[in-house]
């Protein structure tokens, strides 16, 4: 499976700094029926989503089959100036990773 790339801003907001991503992944529960075949399409999401700044964790979630497709994750991160790097990785329960990162404006 080709792994689309990820959406990320990030920029200054007052004094934090407010990131945004948009994941591009089909979230799927394992519980959805094909419509052609009638047989259940597999399980397909994402289990675990990081976020560092300058290489410092920042953000740890654990997800699960109930996010929907092509989730959109945003947050706030303070301490944080213009120009430190974000970046944003995500691991799905196939194995599939994805990361992207942005530079704070």
């Amino acid at each position: 499976m080709s792994v689309e790339p990820m959406r990320i801003r990030a920029a200054m907001v007052g004094n934090v700094a407010e990131v945004k991503c948009l994941m591009n992944h089909p979230m799927e529960t394992g519980q959805r029926k094909d419509a052609k075949t009638g047989q259940l399409v597999p399980a397909h999401f994402i289990t675990t989503v990081t976020a560092t700044v300058d290489g410092k964790q920042v953000l740890d979630a654990q997800w699960g089959g109930g996010i929907s497709r092509n989730p959109y994750l945003a947050f706030r991160v303070a301490g944080v100036g213009k120009g430190a790097k974000v970046q944003v990785n995500w691991v799905d329960n196939t194995g599939a990773t994805n990361s992207a990162d942005a530079t704070v404006g």
